[in-house]
C-alpha cells in the first residue's frame, strides 16, 4: 500500500502487512510434492465439495499428463459465516485499497466490470456474472487475470447446497486480462463448522481447461500464448497453494469485525 491510499477510508484499520505463517498442513501438503491424478476432483464433480467430511485430497497440487494443474487447500475460518465470505468477494472487488487489504504482500491492482448494482440484493447476487480484473503475484510471477463469476448451478451446485445460512461456494473461470483466453476454473466452497467456518479452495488451471473466451477466436497469436498457459508445472502449482492459503488465512483473520462494522453502518 502506498502512503495516502487508505487516507479518509473507514476501512484503514484493517490494514496489516505482517502476514501469519502458512498453517502446518499446508507446509505439509508442499513438502510431500505433486500428489496423484485420480485422488483429484474434477471439475464435474465439484458439487461434491457439498458432502459431509473430506476427500481424499484437501491440500496440495497433483500434475496432469496434458500439463494441467489441480491445487486443494483447506482454510479455518474461526467466527466467520459463508454469508460473510459472500459479501466479501462482492465488497473487496469494488476498490483497489479494499483488495490489497486481502493479500498485503501479492495483491495489486483491481477493477469491476459487470454483476448488479442493486445494493438490497443478495450479496452472491451482487457478484455473479461479474468479472474481476486483477493484477497479482503468485510466487514471483504477475499474473494479469480476469475472473469471471458464476452461479453455483453452473458447477453442479443445487440451491438447497448453498444455503448462504449454511454454506457458499464461489464459482468463477480464470483468464487472462488483457487476451481474450480462458486458463481454468475455481471454486471456494464454504460450509459452517463449529466456531465459524471453513473453506475448501479448489483450482482446475492449464492444459484442456486453456480456451478462447465466449466470442473469441483462437488465432495464430492467441494460440501461442495459449500453448504458455497448457504446461502450468511443478512451481507454478505449489506457489498457487502457498498463495491461496496466505490469502485467506489472512482474511479470515479480519472478516468477522470489517463485515460486523460494514453491517452497523448500513
Amino acid at each position: 500500500m502506498h502512503p495516502g491510499e487508505l487516507d479518509g477510508k473507514w476501512y484503514a484499520k484493517y490494514w496489516n502487512p505482517v502476514m501469519a505463517p502458512m498453517p502446518e498442513h499446508i507446509k505439509e501438503a508442499i513438502g510431500l510434492g505433486p500428489q496423484p491424478p485420480p485422488l483429484c476432483l474434477s471439475p464435474d464433480d465439484a458439487a461434491t465439495l457439498s458432502d459431509t467430511g473430506y476427500g481424499e485430497f484437501e491440500n496440495g497440487y497433483s500434475l496432469f499428463s496434458d500439463g494441467s494443474a489441480h491445487i486443494a487447500t483447506l482454510t479455518r475460518m474461526p467466527r466467520v459465516s459463508p454469508a460473510m465470505v459472500d459479501w466479501w468477494f462482492w465488497w473487496h472487488a469494488m476498490e483497489t485499497e479494499r483488495y490489497k487489504l486481502w493479500y498485503p504482500r501479492a495483491h495489486l491492482y483491481t477493477e469491476w466490470s459487470g454483476g448488479t448494482v442493486d445494493r438490497s440484493a443478495p450479496y452472491r447476487d451482487r457478484y455473479i456474472g461479474g468479472t474481476s480484473f486483477v493484477d497479482e503475484y503468485v510466487g514471483s510471477s504477475l499474473g494479469e487475470l480476469a475472473i469471471q463469476f458464476v452461479h453455483p448451478d453452473k458447477l453442479g451446485f443445487s440451491d438447497n447446497s448453498v444455503d448462504p445460512d449454511e454454506a457458499t461456494a464461489i464459482c468463477a473461470t480464470v483468464g487472462l486480462s488483457r487476451v481474450p483466453l480462458d486458463w481454468g476454473h475455481l471454486v471456494h466452497h464454504v460450509r459452517r463448522v463449529k466456531g465459524g467456518a471453513e473453506m475448501r479452495s479448489r483450482f482446475w488451471m492449464g492444459g484442456k481447461y486453456v480456451a478462447p473466451r465466449a466470442g473469441a477466436t483462437l488465432t495464430d497469436e492467441l494460440e501461442t500464448v495459449a500453448e504458455g498457459l497448457r504446461r502450468l508445472g511443478d512451481g507454478h502449482a505449489r506457489a498457487m497453494v502457498v498463495h491461496c492459503s496466505q490469502e485467506m488465512n489472512h482474511l479470515a483473520a479480519f472478516l468477522p469485525d470489517i463485515f460486523d462494522e460494514f453491517q452497523r453502518s448500513e
